[in-house]
């Protein structure tokens, strides 16, 4: 399956995208980093500057349609600026108009209250987002990894870094059973 780990030119938190995306590369999947910009994006570790990464597509340049699922890493910023993005916004709409899985850790779920798909999902992110995604007519949950059912797709969620060993093993069983 081609998964689009969508990220922004800068603030990605690392281990969120680096983590997930080598689950996926090992469990055969053909992960494709997708930014709103091409060239490189600029990773963190948490506050301090990390690597860099390659971007292979650019939103508005392909569409969700041409992917299986989609991952959603976190950092403060990322989502943040994402979120800005109306073609990055209508990106991850797309996957859920789609009925396509979709996975979001840590302070993603942000780019998902933008997109309007939280309304009646149940859903977990770092602790500060509950307020967001209450108003955004979601359920937030202190859980470390939660997958909700009740939509048009399988949105997998989780809360921070320190999860993603349950993130990682959780959204690669919900991405078989959509390729399935």
């Amino acid at each position: 399956m081609r998964i689009a780990f969508l990220t922004a030119p800068e603030g990605v938190e690392q281990i969120e995208l680096t983590g997930p995306w080598k689950a996926a590369q090992d469990a055969g999947h053909e992960p494709v980093l997708v930014s709103t910009k091409s060239g490189q994006v600029q990773a963190f570790d948490h506050l301090d500057k990390a690597d860099t990464f390659t971007v292979d597509d650019v939103v508005g340049e392909v569409p969700a349609e041409s992917f299986g699922a989609l991952v959603l890493p976190g950092g403060v910023a990322n989502p943040d600026f994402l979120r800005t993005d109306d073609e990055a916004v209508a990106f991850v709409r797309g996957f859920f108009e789609r009925g396509r899985p979709v996975a979001a850790i840590c302070h993603a779920p942000w780019t998902l209250v933008e997109a309007d798909v939280v309304r009646g999902r149940e859903l977990t992110s770092w602790p500060s987002l509950r307020t967001d995604i209450v108003n955004a007519g979601g359920t937030w949950v202190d859980e470390q990894v939660k997958v909700c059912d009740h939509g048009p797709n399988q949105l997998v969620t989780s809360r921070k870094p320190d999860d993603l060993k349950a993130f990682c093993e959780t959204f690669l069983e919900v991405f078989a059973k959509a390729d399935a």
